[in-house]
């Protein structure tokens, strides 16, 4: 791609391997189905952009901008966002696989990961205030001085969240996952 802006276009079946995505603006566009596996996203900026089943193994999003971003279907392994530009970082997750991924340090009010697989993820000294993390799976996933105040829960499983080590306020779960809260403490719960 020689060009460096793209307005309501829709890209399919692209592969990172044949462009260079680094340093471009896309607004209002639409990515079906492409391999970006190991491609630099490094400086560039996505506005009301939407990424259909797209695989974003091994990503480099250094200094990327994601503003009212939806994902969906996309498999995200081995991303490190905790580079991306913060500046009104907008973006949902919806029944994404998103696997060793690090969102350290992230500002992401707001941001919503609905029904997605999150495994061996990290959510260390972030701000998920507000989160949707309604029906997600969380296997292996790291939660550590994380802000979860009035994040969303709710059918979420396999959580291992500290309440002494992160700030659940008003934060939703739905029972009987919600009894993962009394695993650092080992409490035993029932009969046995």
């Amino acid at each position: 791609m020689k060009e460096s802006s793209f307005e309501d276009q829709t890209f399919k079946d692209i592969s990172a391997f044949d462009h260079d995505l680094a340093s471009k603006t896309f607004t209002g566009c639409v990515f079906k189905s492409c391999d970006l596996s190991e491609c630099r996203l490094t400086a560039s900026v996505f506005i009301d952009c939407t990424f259909l089943d797209c695989n974003f193994a091994n990503v480099n999003v250094d200094g990327c901008s994601f503003r009212c971003v939806t994902l969906d279907g996309c498999k995200l392994i081995g991303v490190v966002c905790e580079a991306v530009n913060p500046l009104l970082l907008d973006w949902q997750f919806k029944k994404c696989k998103i696997e060793m991924c690090d969102f350290h340090g992230l500002k992401m009010k707001g941001s919503r990961f609905i029904e997605c697989v999150i495994h061996k993820t990290d959510f260390l000294n972030t701000d998920l205030r507000e989160a949707d993390f309604s029906g997600s799976d969380f296997a292996g996933s790291k939660f550590h001085n994380t802000i979860l105040e009035k994040a969303n829960f709710t059918g979420a499983r396999h959580y291992y969240i500290d309440p002494t080590h992160n700030r659940l306020k008003n934060a939703r779960f739905s029972y009987p996952e919600v009894l993962a809260l009394l695993a650092p403490f080992e409490i035993k719960v029932g009969d046995a």
